[in-house]
């Protein structure tokens, strides 16, 4: 995943639309790397970061909305899927 996706999760009988940013790292005379790390937020509000190991299979949310930690997980198998699915 390389571009902003949007997420869509249902809480507390409300939908929210949860853009993911997946963060990269420009290297002169090369392209950029993804870095593991993806911003979460809905609408102007950041709700923190979620953090994946090298091979994209352990992650850590650094809360700074209000996310549970199993929106969190919810979010973080998405992004698995994603990474998976565009990595083929």
């Amino acid at each position: 995943m390389k571009h902003p996706i949007s997420y869509l999760l249902f809480k507390d009988n409300k939908e929210h639309k949860i853009t993911i940013t997946p963060t990269s790292q420009k290297f002169k005379d090369r392209d950029s790397l993804i870095t593991g790390v993806y911003k979460l937020s809905e609408g102007k509000a950041a709700l923190g970061n979620i953090v994946f190991d090298d091979q994209m299979k352990q992650w850590e949310y650094t809360a700074m909305g209000n996310l549970t930690h199993e929106d969190a997980a919810q979010i973080a198998v998405f992004i698995q899927i994603n990474y998976t699915l565009i990595k083929k």
